[in-house]
């Protein structure tokens, strides 16, 4: 790929013709196959979240989170509450179509739409809807509405670097590693080295399909095991 330069000689980025800064994302929902994304609402949500997230024989998915966990159903409560009220995160809850129920969170947050910026992450997702195309879905739906109808050109994942599950989930998902921030933030008293990854515009209609591919009906055997990993369709 040829370098472009200025009339100095200098080395300079591509052109982005017509650029202008890109909406913030919205109170939205998003209707999948096996799920739907829609707005936090503690009133609704809160219950069967904390339902959900004591599902798991102990508190090891919270170790990377900034909050959490929680024993007590009103101190989630009160949590909830807050997380649906802030807009930068903006909060989902994740409803399992099958039973009308939430079974995770996400949100889209540290949005830049003056330069087409935004990051996924508070991804709380229960053991309800962990290994299921519930959880590759909710994901997707949420890509699709950044780059397709709001038409950002960079979404991020960071994480800790030493949490390995997120960092396999971000490359599963079609993420690029990118690098290791050290010492980035401090939170329960731990120091935090981030590791980054992200996915561009340029990449998404191959991610797209992908994920398209993979979340189709004939993809899945008569006990529902996936037959084709995301990987192999990537």
């Amino acid at each position: 790929m040829s370098t472009l330069t200025n009339e100095y000689g200098q080395p300079v980025g591509a052109p982005v013709p017509g650029w202008s800064p890109r909406p913030l994302p919205g109170a939205v929902t998003l209707e999948g196959t096996y799920c739907r994304v829609e707005p936090l609402d503690a009133a609704r949500h809160a219950a069967d979240l904390f339902a959900a997230y004591r599902e798991a024989p102990d508190a090891r998915d919270w170790t990377y989170l900034s909050v959490g966990p929680f024993d007590d159903e009103e101190v989630y409560r009160r949590h909830a509450e807050a997380a649906a009220r802030s807009t930068d995160p903006r909060h989902f809850a994740v409803i399992d179509r099958k039973t009308g129920k939430a079974v995770g969170t996400l949100a889209l947050m540290r949005i830049d739409p003056a330069h087409g910026v935004i990051e996924v992450g508070h991804v709380t997702f229960s053991p309800l809807l962990k290994r299921t195309p519930i959880s590759t879905e909710a994901q997707f739906l949420l890509m699709s509405y950044v780059f397709d109808e709001l038409g950002y050109r960079r979404y991020e994942w960071k994480c800790d670097s030493l949490n390995a599950p997120s960092r396999a989930a971000a490359q599963r998902l079609g993420f690029t590693f990118e690098g290791i921030f050290r010492q980035a933030l401090v939170y329960k008293g731990r120091s935090r080295d981030t590791a980054w990854f992200s996915i561009l515009d340029s990449e998404w209609p191959a991610q797209k399909r992908a994920f398209k591919a993979w979340l189709a009906a004939d993809n899945f055997d008569e006990q529902g095991k996936q037959r084709k990993p995301l990987g192999e369709l990537r």
